[in-house]
């Protein structure tokens, strides 16, 4: 009982030395994978960089000691990273605290989520996520994934649009304006060290590579260049006025907002109840609802209160849209920067430094975020962008507020991550085990993930799943027991507290580098190409996934939504028509489908077989099949019903086989069954008189027997000779007759 309480103690059974030498090896093997891919991932997920080894602290150490899986390892993956960008971005901000707080709540859900699946074992839950739907939309973020990493790659900055690909298409745009060379090619140089390490020296921790070298070469090549300074020295009227003009838009903006949110005195007296989270929207705690049902009761200051709101929202939304030209105008600009006779630094626009004063060389530019710019401490940079101060310390123990509002609207995309991540997470640990021969409990695995992820979110994690390619990492590099996934974790506390100050000048497009190339391991065509070869239906909903989740992109629970639908809606009409095939005798005497081998049927005698469950969804489709093959054969003596492949029958199949009957010998139509398991023939005999209708003599155990029995009694012996079914095989049996008893 203690062992299952606490399962990391079968660990230690027989634990020696050895091992834990193997299990340190394996730990620190992978904290040097971990720490650079968690980072890069945590961007990808919209958070600050060293968030990322906050969720590679306590998660990976709490999901192996909890789990079933001694080589799983547990932390930032770059799907999941994907679809909390995705959840998240609609709500706040990419990297505000209002951002962090939401995913921290996230984590907490998903956790819980899958604690309490665990705790009910109901692993089973994950086969709603078919492996067509996975596939398609790994592969379709995998495209996302590394496409929304251009802009990092090319060093530009644009808006993201409602669509995903508008975004890579104003991205491509900004880049043929300007590349920012240090930055690209900073990333080709992570690209170039990876893939030649992976190649030729397989074993090296290609990503610790690669950020060591760039890091040092950023160091000394001073890579970052950034500088801050007041407006005025910038001499260029034209920019000048673009910022003046974009910060009174942006201060506009916030002034309306405040306008529309603010409710008059008179119009809150109207209201009694409580505040609701749409009310909360509004900022005063008023149901908008309520007040228009007492426009004509009470006042008609409320319709009016209405209507300039929505007209203020309107100028607010256009407000917007300017602004978010000017931002694109603003950054398009590209400086040259010099000083001036006082050995200041000031800037001009590029190719318009006066030829005079000589330029330092590089191409500087005006950093602008979604908020208006501090016109005495404008930031230019003229470098590449650096993962900059980290935290010292490990994460501080927090208590999240809960916004239940928000926990509502999180609740679907809580579903999809929870159960795409344990997939992900299970996937992985059964094919390990699949070599080396360990056992993985799908509930228990549940349980771990989903205490990483309700621990992890107390130090500040974001959801966290399994990881291939770290679990890889960890199998390969001789780990033996989960104490592996535990010394990895700590090697991450041991950074955040002595190491930090080292990832200041690792460039943030290495990070970049880094991601693409995990995800390019997610693109597999040739999984495509086997689902259409094993089932034609199951390739096209992977397809139609695949297509969804590119469409609807940033928007990613709606194409794996829809995904799963098409994949229930196909699972339906599958139950709904049970697999019918009609046999006649082949030359070796089997029986086999006449349309498939194109066999030519006796005209006395309907051998039907019937696959699956006989059940409310599909017996009606049995009983119209088996009618409607008699109606074309006007010359038919009985139907012989081949039952080995019945697996179920309900109330209304058992009510369906009785009205067949019925209809059948009311046309003098015998009927026989064959091969029913013991299971669907106690159904039977508690049946209110089937068993009787059809008649004990009327159950054979093969369809050789019942074919034996029914032969003689529906043809003659001129109709033999030329009957499909004739064999001189069955004229031996008719000779010797089976006995009841052998039957």
């Amino acid at each position: 009982m203690i062992k299952r309480l606490l399962p990391f103690l079968v660990w230690f059974d027989d634990y020696k030395l050895e091992h834990f030498k193997a299990d340190l090896i394996a730990g620190l093997t992978v904290a040097m994978v971990m720490i650079p891919q968690s980072m890069a991932y945590a961007k990808l997920a919209g958070l600050p960089s060293y968030y990322g080894l906050y969720a590679s602290f306590l998660p990976p150490i709490i999901a192996s000691l909890f789990g079933s899986s001694r080589h799983l390892a547990t932390g930032p993956v770059a799907v999941i990273s994907l679809m909390t960008a995705s959840a998240l971005e609609p709500l706040a901000t990419a990297g505000s605290m209002e951002y962090i707080a939401y995913a921290v709540i996230l984590a907490i859900m998903v956790g819980t989520f899958q604690l309490l699946l665990g705790f009910l074992r109901m692993g089973i839950i994950v086969n709603f996520l078919s492996h067509p739907v996975v596939q398609g939309f790994t592969f379709a973020a995998a495209i996302i994934i590394a496409t929304s990493q251009l802009a990092k790659i090319f060093g530009v900055y644009v808006d993201k649009a409602e669509s995903h690909f508008v975004t890579v298409w104003l991205v491509l745009k900004s880049a043929w304006h300007y590349i920012h060379w240090p930055t690209f090619l900073m990333s080709i140089l992570a690209f170039a060290i990876m893939i030649a390490i992976k190649k030729f020296k397989p074993r090296w921790p290609n990503v610790l590579f690669a950020v060591v070298i760039t890091t040092i070469l950023s160091w000394v090549i001073g890579y970052e260049k950034l500088h801050k300074t007041s407006i005025e020295s910038i001499k260029s009227e034209e920019v000048q006025k673009n910022i003046q003009s974009y910060n009174l838009i942006i201060d506009e903006i916030q002034k309306v907002s405040t306008k529309a949110l603010k409710t008059p005195k008179n119009l809150k007296s109207l209201s009694t109840h409580k505040t609701c989270s749409y009310c909360h929207q509004l900022g005063e705690g008023l149901d908008r609802f309520k007040l228009k049902s007492l426009v004509l009761k009470k006042n008609e200051q409320v319709l009016t209160f209405f209507h300039n709101k929505d007209l203020l929202m309107t100028h607010v939304k256009q407000q917007k849209l300017e602004a978010k030209k000017y931002r694109a105008k603003l950054r398009s600009y590209l400086l040259e920067a010099t000083t001036d006779e006082n050995n200041n630094k000031v800037f001009f626009q590029k190719g318009k430094v006066p030829t005079e004063y000589k330029t330092d060389g590089n191409t500087w530019r005006l950093i602008v975020k979604n908020n208006s710019l501090d016109e005495s401490s404008l930031v230019f940079s003229g470098g590449g962008e650096v993962v900059g101060t980290v935290p010292v310390g490990l994460p501080k123990i927090i208590m999240p507020t809960f916004d239940w509002s928000v926990i509502i609207g999180l609740l679907p995309i809580m579903f999809i991550i929870s159960l795409l991540g344990f997939m992900e997470a299970i996937s992985i640990a059964n094919a390990i085990a699949a070599k080396n021969g360990q056992h993985v409990n799908a509930n228990q695995e549940l349980i771990g993930q989903g205490l990483g992820n309700i621990f992890g979110a107390f130090t500040q994690s974001y959801p966290v799943s399994g990881s291939f390619s770290r679990s890889a990492v960890n199998f390969k590099a001789g780990g033996i027991t989960g104490m592996s996934n535990v010394l990895s974790g700590i090697c991450v506390a041991i950074t955040l507290l002595l190491f930090t100050p080292l990832l200041y000048h690792l460039p943030q497009a290495v990070l970049v580098a880094i991601i693409i190339m995990a995800v390019l391991g997610l693109i597999n065509i040739k999984a495509f190409v086997h689902e259409f070869h094993v089932q034609k239906y199951d390739g096209i909903i992977g397809v139609i996934t695949f297509i969804a989740t590119l469409v609807f992109a940033p928007h990613l629970d709606k194409g794996i939504m829809i995904g799963v639908s098409i994949s229930l809606i196909l699972y339906m009409l599958r139950r709904t028509t049970s697999h019918i095939t009609f046999l006649s005798r082949m030359a070796d005497g089997s029986y086999r489908s006449v349309e498939r081998f194109h066999l030519k049927q006796c005209k006395h005698i309907l051998i039907v077989r019937t696959q699956g469950s006989l059940t409310f969804t599909n017996c009606d489709y049995l009983k119209t099949t088996i009618i409607g093959k008699v109606n074309l054969m006007p010359q038919i003596r009985h139907v012989l019903i081949v039952g080995n492949a019945i697996n179920e029958i309900d109330a209304s199949g058992e009510e369906t086989l009785e009205s067949l009957l019925e209809n059948l010998h009311e046309q003098k139509i015998g009927v026989s069954f064959s091969g029913l398991t013991s299971d669907i023939m106690d159904v039977i005999k508690r049946s209110d008189g089937l068993y009787e209708k059809i008649g004990e003599k009327n159950f054979y155990h093969s369809t050789n027997h019942a074919v034996s029995h029914i032969y003689t009694d529906t043809h003659t012996d001129e109709e033999c000779e030329r009957c499909p079914l004739f064999h001189h095989h069955y004229t031996e049996v008719l000779e010797t007759k089976v006995s009841e008893t052998e039957v």
